[in-house]
């Protein structure tokens, strides 16, 4: 989730539910402890409870990053051996680091020393000719071994050679049964399943099966998948009652950032799948889209493309 799951869709993912662990986009080790620590790991208290992932292949940088981390309230550390994308092969981490899971396991052993908060690990089923079997379950043994607290599966390979980052999120085909294995195999360790998923009924359908359901795309792409999850799977109300809702609860969030210089469209650009598949969803996009791109976009702006759903609503109606 690169350049998705910042602060700012991360505040307003919390406003919808006030029960699931929202991670952070993928920052490198390097990055946490050489840059702009503010700007590239700061986040609201609001966003609570949030975890970090981190993307590196040196254990003691990553100790590093994970203290530092640590250190700015985080209540995870992830350690991603997932992501395809060339820029991360080229830097030796990510899905690459399937097929070295001894470095894996000494970078996990490296953060645990470092961190007193959880550290754990999204991986993939395997890489290009791995037998995906023998690569998760080594991988997973061995971090297992040197204290990871769980592991996140995205249950497909990553084609390295051959499939783009893009086509690896979707060509690869899913193996579910596998991470239902890996779980009966190490019951007492937290699995976690992602890859595929498109609602709370079929996040449910796994949790028979493994302790935990991460949502990607599903979740960014129709936001209000996120206004179930405290009712159907904490048994807790919703925090807001509908998408107008949380629109309205963004609205001072959105003002704040203006008033410091950030760009409307930086916060608007995570909520253009709101009232996907309703009339009037392709106007609201596309008023956003357009308007809040232009330099002094404010807030009427954001109202202006709600008032394209209201409208249609009430047309439809009459």
């Amino acid at each position: 989730m690169m350049d998705w799951t910042d602060r700012h869709c991360r505040f307003f993912h919390r406003l919808m539910t006030r029960h699931a662990l929202l991670y952070t986009e993928m920052v490198t080790s390097a990055a946490v402890v050489h840059g702009h620590r503010e700007r590239l790991i700061g986040f609201d208290p609001d966003e609570q409870p949030v975890a970090v992932q981190l993307g590196g292949a040196d254990p003691s940088e990553l100790a590093e990053a994970a203290r530092i981390c640590a250190d700015f309230g985080y209540r995870e550390i992830n350690l991603n051996v997932g992501c395809p994308s060339d820029r991360v092969q080229d830097g030796r981490f990510g899905a690459c680091l399937m097929r070295e899971p001894g470095l894996v396991a000494e970078c996990v052993a490296a953060m645990k020393r470092a961190v007193d908060v959880p550290v754990t690990v999204k991986c993939r089923i395997g890489v290009d000719d791995q037998e995906p079997r023998r690569a998760l379950f080594d991988l997973a043994t061995r971090v297992v071994g040197e204290g990871a607290d769980a592991i996140i599966v995205h249950a497909r390979k990553a084609w390295l050679q051959g499939l783009s980052p893009r086509e690896n999120r979707d060509v690869p085909p899913l193996d579910y049964p596998l991470v239902y294995e890996l779980k009966q195999a190490m019951p007492a360790t937290p699995i976690a399943i992602n890859g595929g998923i498109q609602s709370i009924a079929e996040a449910q359908a796994h949790l028979a099966h493994v302790d935990g359901v991460m949502l990607g795309r599903a979740a960014y792409h129709d936001p209000e998948i996120l206004l179930l999850v405290d009712a159907e799977l904490f048994g807790a109300p919703a925090p807001v009652a509908d998408a107008h809702a949380a629109v309205e609860a963004f609205v001072p969030y959105i003002e704040a950032h203006l008033s410091e210089g950030v760009r409307l469209s930086s916060m608007t650009r995570h909520i253009l799948g709101l009232f996907a598949g309703r009339p009037g969803a392709r106007a609201f996009r596309r008023h956003l889209a357009t308007e809040a791109v232009k330099p002094g976009a404010g807030v009427d702006v954001l109202r202006a493309a709600v008032a394209h759903v209201d409208r249609t609503a009430k047309a439809r109606a009459a």
